[in-house]
């Protein structure tokens, strides 16, 4: 036989569970909640609160949505879930409310549901979300790249195999480098010169045949920390994948020069173009690069990052914090 659950045993498993109970007089708007409600919302416990009230903690952009879900749920057959999310002070958490549509249960004209904190479930989402969006703009970047390094080794070499030989040698180093982008478990690996690491990063863009040494590195002799590693080879990715689709880098005497100067406890880079085409602002809306970019520079760096357009070639001010470098 089933077994019957006594109204403690239920209690005792809804709580277990987190699970808020709520209900909705659909004639008054009277909202009450139980006191795990009221902890979810971030309120204090008291016998009524209106729809109203309760709708001034949602989220501006959620607010319309979750009234219309609300009173949507009266003509809903079955079972319903709307996510939204609502303010707790400056936290902001994901809220799954959960009943019966239709008038399904309705008990003097009060309708019964749950609240569930998805927050967790909901930061995973868009965790994901970021990561395919990164992965997918990074596997475009390489693309980008191994065409234009085709281009470079094409211009150097004088016989398909040196050309061959060329290619594979910059692709190796592309790889080499490219390993920096990816963060390693706790423990693994050694902090590396911000000069070495500079230079192994650009090694595959530097001609080989009539112009070497395009690239110049002047950098402040000192250590890099692993997780600086991760966003500053991330950087240095991004400006170098630029610079070849159409800057310094994408036309034979292009150069580039990378300097650093230490500015009370911090150190500025500075990333100059000169002999390239004729540099212009962007167009538009800032494109998922550079929000990549300043995300992993104010983020992993604790610094900024700024763009100057001149005439004569892009140049790049990268303000990096010096105790989140080196830790």
């Amino acid at each position: 036989m089933p077994h019957e659950w006594t109204s403690k045993q239920l209690a005792r498993a809804v709580a277990a569970a987190g699970v808020a109970l709520w209900a909705w007089n659909v004639d008054t708007d009277a909202f009450t909640m139980d006191e795990m409600g009221f902890e979810l919302w971030g309120m204090k416990p008291h016998d009524h609160v209106t729809f109203e009230q309760l709708s001034a903690h949602v989220h501006p952009a959620d607010r319309d949505r979750v009234r219309s879900a609300f009173t949507a749920t009266r003509v809903i057959l079955g079972p319903y879930e709307t996510d939204f999310r609502i303010l707790i002070g400056d936290e902001v958490r994901w809220i799954a409310a959960r009943g019966q549509g239709e008038d399904v249960g309705i008990v003097g004209r009060t309708m019964f549901g749950i609240f569930l904190d998805v927050t967790g479930r909901k930061q995973a989402e868009e965790g994901h979300e970021l990561l395919a969006g990164e992965m997918s703009h990074r596997v475009k970047n390489l693309l980008a790249i191994a065409s234009a390094l085709t281009a470079i080794s094409s211009r150097s070499a004088k016989t398909c195999e040196e050309m061959a030989r060329e290619l594979t040698e910059r692709l190796s180093a592309l790889g080499r480098a490219h390993d920096l982008v990816r963060p390693l478990p706790n423990g693994q690996g050694q902090a590396a010169l911000l000069g070495d690491l500079l230079s192994l990063l650009l090694a595959p863009y530097d001609e080989k045949g009539a112009f070497m040494g395009r690239i110049r590195v002047a950098v402040e002799r000192m250590g890099v920390g692993e997780n600086a590693a991760t966003g500053l080879a991330l950087v240095i990715h991004e400006l170098a994948t630029n610079s070849m689709k159409y800057g310094a880098l994408s036309v034979p005497v292009g150069t580039l020069d990378v300097a650093s100067e230490a500015v009370d406890g911090k150190i500025v880079l500075t990333w100059t173009e000169h002999g390239g085409p004729e540099v212009t602002r962007p167009d538009g809306s800032e494109g998922f690069g550079s929000k990549l970019v300043r995300r992993s520079v104010a983020g992993q760096l604790g610094g900024s990052i700024a763009y100057d357009w001149a005439s004569t070639g892009l140049i790049v001010t990268l303000t990096m914090d010096r105790a989140m470098l080196t830790g």
